[in-house]
């Protein structure tokens, strides 16, 4: 039974496949002498009951819960499990995430699974939410990017949604992203556009790290600049040179010191590589006692 606890819908990220593979990848099915949790199963009567209390010992952003109970109910589905905080809701140390009563060698199994997804989708939201006031009283939006680990793009950028930021492209086919490898083998800026332009691209990006290509980019069809790793002052220029044609979004060596001056420039978006790729784990734990 949960409690407190809707339905988790993710669009294009299938939960139970998740926790299935996930699991399975944990109980080594389908290597040899794999397919059980040999600790749990040696050491645990099969009908001992626990109880338990997961906790954040950091001041957190939380993310993931949902899925944490996945896991849990997957290996008992009468688990009793009961979420005490909202997602996205911001915590202080010592706050109790979440209560579990239930079959103890279930707990122990998904202990780890559930543990790890909270812990990296809230510490993706922590940091993002840390970047998101560092950029003040600016108008610009925080932007996440591609760099997500294989396979948890999906609730990486959930986890950065949480965290106050929006979605840049979510892959490959949501817009037509033209950076310098590219530029590079269309032979220019304006070429790299009117290409995609003719293919039929509606949402064109193009990347531009010099002032003077922000003309020819525009002529040529851009919807949207990537000012690529501009110093504040010379992104003030770009922003003044665009006027308000396109979008305008900041990109590259974004720090937490440095994101208060790059918002002020006036564009409109500033994206982030490292909400997905550096985001430490929150430090959340997870304690048990007999039921």
């Amino acid at each position: 039974m949960m409690r407190n606890m809707t339905d988790f819908t993710l669009s294009a990220f299938d939960l139970n496949r998740f926790v299935r593979e996930t699991l399975d990848e944990d109980l080594g099915v389908g290597l040899p002498g794999g397919g059980y949790d040999v600790t749990a199963e040696s050491v645990i009567p099969a009908d001992a009951r626990f109880s338990g209390v997961m906790d954040s010992r950091d001041a957190i952003v939380v993310a993931g819960l949902p899925i944490a109970a996945a896991f849990f109910a997957a290996l008992d589905p009468a688990m009793e499990i009961e979420l005490l905080v909202q997602e996205g809701e911001q915590v202080s140390p010592g706050t109790n995430l979440m209560r579990l009563s239930g079959n103890a060698r279930a707990m122990l199994t998904a202990e780890r699974s559930a543990l790890n997804t909270v812990q990296h989708l809230s510490g993706v939201a922590t940091m993002t939410r840390a970047y998101v006031q560092a950029m003040g009283e600016a108008n610009a939006v925080l932007l996440d990017t591609r760099k997500t680990l294989p396979g948890l793009r999906h609730l990486e950028k959930y986890a950065t949604r949480l965290g106050g930021a929006q979605n840049h492209r979510m892959g490959l086919w949501d817009a037509a992203m033209i950076k310098d490898n590219h530029i590079l083998v269309a032979g220019g800026v304006a070429e790299a556009v009117r290409r995609a332009r003719d293919a039929g691209v509606a949402r064109i990006i193009c990347e531009v790290d010099r002032l003077e290509q922000i003309e020819p980019a525009l002529a040529a069809g851009a919807s949207h600049l990537l000012l690529d790793n501009m110093a504040p002052e010379t992104l003030r220029g770009a922003v003044a040179l665009v006027a308000g044609r396109v979008p305008t979004e900041a990109s590259g060596g974004v720090t937490l010191q440095t994101i208060g001056a790059i918002a002020a420039a006036g564009v409109d978006f500033v994206s982030v590589g490292r909400l997905t790729q550096s985001a430490p784990a929150a430090d959340i734990g997870l304690d048990f006692t007999p039921a």
